[in-house]
């Protein structure tokens, strides 16, 4: 079966070693990916486009540059700070505040690779280098963890001791850049993956934000392991009390409990996680309507187009002629 919908059985898991936020984390694979070395001389500004369903990174390999995103206060970037756009808003990189900034697609570019460009813009002033990504992300739960993130996020990894090995990898990230050896792009990659994920742990591991909602949830020893068996047993028939009995919590406390973390009843959170595996599915798929239903565990195309309908707010047939129209 595709690993968007997975077939996997639970019964003999125990529901007390599983690591809920762990395997939020796990489905952070990057599906497609657009990476930029930017060579730029003060005085220089760039103004990057929004790339919705996008999460977009920098991080400076010498000198510095401000970046600004609607919404957050303007943030000093220098070597060591990984700074992640994760909603993919329309942003600035500036020299310094107020200097004018040309847009990215007007810019003269020098195409390494189908996904790596260099970028360079500028009067001759001081030097910066960056190195910048646009990346996307597929699996429902990927979506769910970005969508809660804050407009921008900042770590500075030079000043945090217990992350020598994320310094050394940026160190080894813009020697590649630099050169561009045989591979380097590939290794650039994947370091930017594990930089982003990084970056996303830092965040969870220091901000309140991270402590509320859905983060909450997955962090809370039994409604994360309720949720974490919906993820892995989708087409289950879930019911509130098998899922109270699978975490040993009475009905009415666990549907309470689910409630208050999560937002939204137990049976409306699995009925939108289903929803979210078929829309992944109709954009990377080409399975029918009918088998798409029946792998959810719908007996009819009928009642899956109605449900996906009630809650993604269109017809999974429109989102099917959309893909095929691009």
């Amino acid at each position: 079966m595709n690993s968007i919908i997975p077939d996997i059985d639970l019964t003999s898991v125990p529901w007390k070693s599983v690591d809920p936020l762990g395997e939020a984390l796990h489905y952070l694979h990057m599906s497609s990916a657009f990476y930029t070395r930017s060579e730029f001389t003060a005085p220089w500004g760039l103004s990057l486009p929004a790339f919705p369903s996008c999460l977009m990174f920098h991080v400076v390999i010498n000198g510095r540059c401000w970046l600004e995103v609607e919404g957050a206060d303007p943030y000093l970037l220098q070597p060591g700070v990984l700074a992640l756009v994760p909603h993919g808003d329309g942003h600035l990189l500036l020299s310094e505040p107020n200097v004018p900034a040309e847009k990215l697609f007007d810019l003269p570019r020098e195409e390494i690779s189908d996904r790596y460009e260099i970028i360079r813009h500028g009067q001759g002033g001081e030097p910066s280098t960056l190195i910048c990504g646009t990346v996307r992300f597929d699996h429902p739960s990927a979506h769910e963890l970005i969508r809660l993130l804050p407009r921008l996020i900042c770590v500075d990894v030079w000043q945090s001791p217990q992350m020598e090995w994320i310094q050394s990898t940026l160190k080894l990230m813009a020697f590649e850049a630099k050169t561009m050896r045989p591979g380097g792009e590939t290794i650039i990659t994947r370091l930017a993956d594990i930089l982003v994920i990084q970056t996303i742990r830092s965040w969870m591991a220091n901000d309140s934000q991270a402590k509320t909602g859905w983060l909450a949830a997955l962090q809370d020893k039994q409604i994360g392991s309720a949720i974490l068996l919906v993820h892995r047993d989708p087409v289950r028939r879930w019911t509130v009390e098998s899922l109270a009995n699978e975490v040993a919590m009475s009905r009415s406390a666990f549907a309470a409990r689910f409630k208050k973390l999560v937002g939204e009843s137990p049976m409306q959170y699995i009925a939108r996680w289903r929803m979210n595996l078929a829309l992944t599915a109709l954009k990377n798929e080409n399975h029918s309507l009918c088998e798409l239903a029946h792998r959810l565990g719908y007996q009819s195309e009928a009642a899956f187009s109605r449900t996906f309908k009630r809650i993604m707010g269109f017809s999974p047939g429109s989102t099917r002629m959309k893909r095929n129209n691009t």
